[in-house]
């Protein structure tokens, strides 16, 4: 079967010839249908010589499919059932620690699998397992966004834009920053009540702080410190951008309020987020590529030429 691989020493990823997965005891055989294209997968790449187990590794860690073939121990699931996999779940992260999905074939860990509702078009739910998961997870559970809440969100890209719909289902008045705007329209018709370039503008006087009850900073550059000083006493920030592997923020900063690292979320928390897709309460814009795009798809994420989300379709 073929599948996109990074082989190693910072190198672009390569279509390859490879074996096909054998389920374990605890596995599913997944035929992927559709694999949604992320950021983090351009992050692994360039950390993956020290970090991943073994090289090539196939990426993909948004998938979803139909299984065609069971391991010994799975129960709850059929051949033929489709589903989405949680990549931060039992079995080791796809496509950083375990072959992931950009392939024909994916082997998962049945406890980590949602279940796809009749109706849902796949690449909604491919890119529900990760980049719905870890927004909704990061503004829901982590932040614990609520009526009455002022929220900000800081990146209105393919996590953003689907974190600041889940605030305002919630009830919270939420305010987006976001330096392109070309997608401010998008976070207006979301629900956001304001948009600005910098979360910098969310702070007018310095000596008096902001008054944002909670920030979910889904970019992660130079922005951290710019949600602590927007976020009142008593309020969080909630760190989910891995824009820069560090950041500094002053000490007297975060006096009297907290910061959380939030890092992807449960199966549940995509079961959640297939229900609301499919109730079209959230409709998060993606761009569809095919199987053969996939190596020029997470270039142009490299180079920051995507709005929302890329998702490949094969498999059909």
């Amino acid at each position: 079967m073929k599948a996109w691989q990074y082989m190693g020493e910072q190198q672009p990823i390569q279509l390859n010839e490879v074996e096909e997965p054998v389920p374990g005891p605890t596995q599913v055989i997944i035929d992927v249908k559709a694999a949604g294209l992320c950021h983090s997968d351009v992050m692994y790449m360039e950390v993956g010589d020290q970090a991943m187990p073994f090289l090539p590794m196939t990426q993909g860690h948004e998938n979803a499919g139909v299984i065609t073939a069971l391991g010994s121990e799975v129960t709850g699931f059929k051949v033929g059932d489709v589903v989405g996999v949680c990549s931060s779940g039992v079995q080791p992260p796809l496509g950083m620690f375990t072959p992931g999905g950009f392939a024909d074939k994916l082997a998962a860990d049945y406890r980590d699998l949602a279940r796809v509702p009749d109706g849902l078009d796949l690449s909604l739910a491919a890119l529900a397992t990760d980049a719905g998961m870890t927004s909704y997870h990061a503004m829901i559970k982590a932040g614990g966004a609520k009526e009455g809440m002022k929220v900000g969100v800081i990146g209105f890209g393919g996590l953003g834009q689907i974190g600041a719909r889940a605030a305002v289902l919630a009830g919270a008045e939420v305010h987006v920053a976001e330096m392109k705007e070309e997608a401010w329209p998008a976070a207006k018709e979301a629900g956001a009540v304001s948009c600005v370039k910098d979360a910098a503008e969310w702070v007018t006087d310095p000596r008096r702080g902001g008054d944002f009850d909670l920030i979910v900073d889904y970019a992660g550059f130079d922005t951290t410190q710019k949600a602590v000083n927007a976020v009142k006493r008593g309020g969080k920030v909630v760190q989910v951008g891995l824009g820069r592997p560090t950041f500094t923020v002053a000490t007297n900063s975060v006096l009297g309020k907290t910061i959380e690292g939030s890092l992807g979320g449960t199966v549940a928390d995509i079961e959640e987020v297939f229900d609301l897709m499919l109730r079209g309460e959230i409709t998060p814009g993606y761009e569809e590529i095919s199987f053969d795009q996939v190596g020029e798809g997470l270039e142009r994420l490299k180079n920051n030429q995507v709005l929302g989300r890329l998702v490949a379709r094969f498999g059909d």
